[in-house]
């Protein structure tokens, strides 16, 4: 028995495959589809900022992380491990300021360390396909970790001036994969 994935529904509804987004208002979703295709358009025209404001806001993270560490760790009394609490809350204050105050090379070593994860996933991946290719489906896990290997090749080719844009390409591409996925939804669930 083949499974679905969506759970069954009864059978007044419309559109069972669809029953999981029927709740939600389909002009919204078509709206925010909308909207995110523009900003992933805008996107892919300035992936250098937007690399550069994604590692600005890891740095405000790290910073305001820290700083709430540091006023947790002197707000709790009698606590042995408040030292290692502090160290810990500085070393987030320290990467937030490096990040903060660098964010050319935070991105570039972000993207490295895609880079890296792509292509160690990417081998895992075609590891695992070739080690089950009785299983349906092996092949497109096989053509996934290639893809993946390859993408992982490419940044680390192009490093460290990949790291100037890469990170912004990929939000960007997901900004516009996503704004297709909603205003594709909303016009199944305006039609269900």
């Amino acid at each position: 028995m083949h499974q679905s994935l969506f759970p069954e529904t009864d059978q007044e509804s419309a559109n069972p495959n669809l029953s999981a987004f029927g709740q939600l208002n389909w002009k919204w979703m078509l709206g925010l589809g909308i909207l995110f295709i523009i900003l992933g358009t805008v996107g892919l025209g300035m992936s250098f900022a937007l690399t550069l404001a994604t590692a600005l806001m890891f740095g405000i993270l790290l910073l305001v992380s820290g700083s709430f560490q540091i006023i947790d760790a002197f707000g709790r009394k009698g606590w042995n491990g408040i030292v290692w609490h502090v160290l810990i809350a500085l070393l987030y204050l320290a990467a937030g300021v490096a990040t903060v105050t660098n964010p050319v090379a935070t991105s570039t070593i972000l993207t490295a360390v895609l880079a890296g994860m792509f292509i160690a996933a990417g081998l895992f991946r075609i590891i695992l396909a070739l080690t089950n290719r009785d299983a349906d489906g092996w092949f497109w896990l096989l053509l996934t970790g290639i893809a993946a290997l390859v993408l992982g090749g490419l940044l680390l080719a192009r490093w460290p001036v990949s790291g100037l844009f890469a990170i912004g390409l990929f939000i960007a591409i997901e900004l516009i994969m996503q704004g297709w996925t909603l205003v594709i939804l909303s016009m199944a669930t305006r039609r269900g």
